[in-house]
């Protein structure tokens, strides 16, 4: 199985893409993790909905037929580092590529809110893009090293 982050934005700074790589790097091959980042549709005169639109389209693009796709949004279910494990493990045995859809500034989407398999969230508070982006491979590794009962996460 491979994990896609999918990340709606313009590029980062030289921190948050040294970050996302040494969390990457350390995701074993059975559970390979990558970044993509998808260009924001440029603002103009268009509406909400117009740039959604746009995006909808580069997003559809970067998407495999088969994957699972899993939307994060503020409303998602809020996970535990261990509900995520044990996500995780379940997608592992699903067997599916999964896509972790970041969106951008205006958020995703609602076709593509309706079509993913999942809606979860990262925290109650609002992050920064890249900070999302860090977050979210941090707690990927964080969840791997869970189910192969490696010592990075320390609970209680």
């Amino acid at each position: 199985m491979k994990l896609a982050i999918l990340a709606v934005g313009h590029r980062q700074p030289d921190w948050v893409d040294a970050g996302c790589a040494e969390y990457l790097k350390r995701m074993p091959r059975e559970c390979a993790a990558s970044v993509t980042e998808i260009k924001p549709e440029p603002r103009g005169s268009k509406t909400r909905e117009q740039l959604l639109a746009a995006e909808k389209a580069r997003i559809d693009d970067a998407l495999s037929a088969s994957c699972r796709l899993v939307v994060l949004d503020e409303k998602g279910e809020d996970l535990t580092t261990l509900k995520l494990a044990r996500r995780l493990e379940a997608w592992m045995q699903d067997g599916r590529d999964v896509a972790l859809l970041i969106g951008g500034a205006d958020g995703i989407d609602e076709a593509l809110k309706q079509r993913a398999a999942e809606k979860i969230r990262l925290s109650s508070l609002t992050l920064p893009h890249g900070m999302a982006r860090l977050l979210l491979c941090e707690q990927l590794y964080r969840a791997v090293s869970v189910l192969k009962n490696h010592p990075y996460h320390r609970e209680g």
